[in-house]
């Protein structure tokens, strides 16, 4: 693969595991990143922490961090270890160490740049919005689901359907992730839970405008698997039109689908479960806006997680590859 010499300026949106494998493959490319991450996070050790201490959820922003760090593997571990005794049993001890930061500095962004510092980040990582909010949802029969782990735990979304999203309150985007949308040579939006990690940082106040204006290539990078209860008609085209919509425009120049099929066994315990893989129905329009681009991006290896991780269960097993995504995209920024 041939590399430019001027290093691409590449933003990522989004979240959660899948904001941690994205930036784990574009970590190894030279590029200057800037992982633009939601703050909307308020389940497991990061919701007990916000509850408790009062302070910005640290979970994602760990995640990202941990992914660009440069520091050796032994503190990349110390991040994601979780106690599994005690009164601290689920915590993250990382969650627990920003928001220590965040307490002394007053502010979490300081936090943030600060514990960059000691694991020695490849990039920055930058809270989407420095507000407090939280993640609302309001479904068409009248009822308000609120916070994003009652959002994520709630099957009935499609069934009943959405009457619109929002935050409260409403936030403002953080200045820094403005700019470096607009000056950004490649924005990446995803992958991750549509509704908890991808739609959060669309509903801030500040972010649609920025990437309408950027003149940036805007990828979207596709989920694998649809969820249950929540995305489970969507095709491709279906996610591609929900982001446009909350951008205000049709703003996605690319979309990375993965065509390569999981082992079986990965598929029937999905199907057992009910969520299936996203479809791609290349006949269902004549002309798109977007360049789908269908290549293998699939990881082979089985994701370890810890027995203290509450949200274990919720987590993905079948999940892109690391190195195949930024493979991909470090292609298209340099088309």
């Amino acid at each position: 693969m041939t590399i430019t010499a001027r290093q691409k300026k590449v933003v990522t949106i989004g979240g959660g595991t899948g904001s941690f494998v994205l930036l784990s493959g574009l970590r190894e490319f030279p590029a200057r990143l800037s992982a633009v991450v939601s703050m909307a996070d308020d389940g497991g050790s990061t919701g007990v922490l916000r509850d408790e201490l009062g302070v910005l959820p640290p979970g994602d922003v760990r995640q990202c961090l941990v992914a660009l760090s440069e520091s050796p593997p032994i503190l990349r571990d110390l991040m994601n270890y979780r106690f599994d005794q005690g009164s601290l049993s689920g915590h993250s001890f990382g969650n627990i160490f920003l928001s220590a930061f965040e307490k002394m500095t007053g502010s979490f962004a300081q936090g943030v740049e600060e514990v960059g510092k000691v694991l020695k980040i490849r990039g920055e990582v930058i809270p989407v919005t420095n507000d407090d909010v939280e993640l609302m949802m309001e479904l068409s029969d009248g009822r308000v689901l609120n916070g994003q782990d009652e959002i994520n735990a709630c099957n009935e979304i499609e069934a009943v359907g959405i009457k619109r999203n929002y935050l409260r309150p409403v936030g403002q985007a953080n200045p820094l992730a403005v700019k470096r949308i607009k000056e950004a040579d490649l924005v990446v939006i995803g992958p991750g839970n549509h509704y908890c990690s991808i739609v959060p940082n669309l509903l801030v106040r500040g972010i649609d405008r920025a990437i309408r204006a950027t003149k940036a290539k805007v990828v979207y990078n596709c989920n694998l698997v649809n969820k249950l209860g929540q995305t489970g008609e969507f095709d491709l085209d279906d996610y591609v039109a929900s982001i446009n919509n909350l951008i205000g425009a049709e703003r996605i120049d690319y979309v990375i689908y993965n065509q390569k099929q999981p082992s079986q066994k990965l598929i029937d315990k999905y199907s057992r479960e009910r969520e299936m893989l996203v479809r791609f129905d290349k006949k269902r329009y004549k002309k798109r806006s977007y360049q789908v681009i269908e290549t293998d991006v699939l990881s082979a290896v089985k994701p370890q997680y810890s027995k203290s991780d509450v949200l274990a269960k919720q987590r993905a097993f079948i999940r892109h590859d690391s190195r195949k995504l930024a493979r991909v995209l470090i292609r298209i920024s340099n088309s």
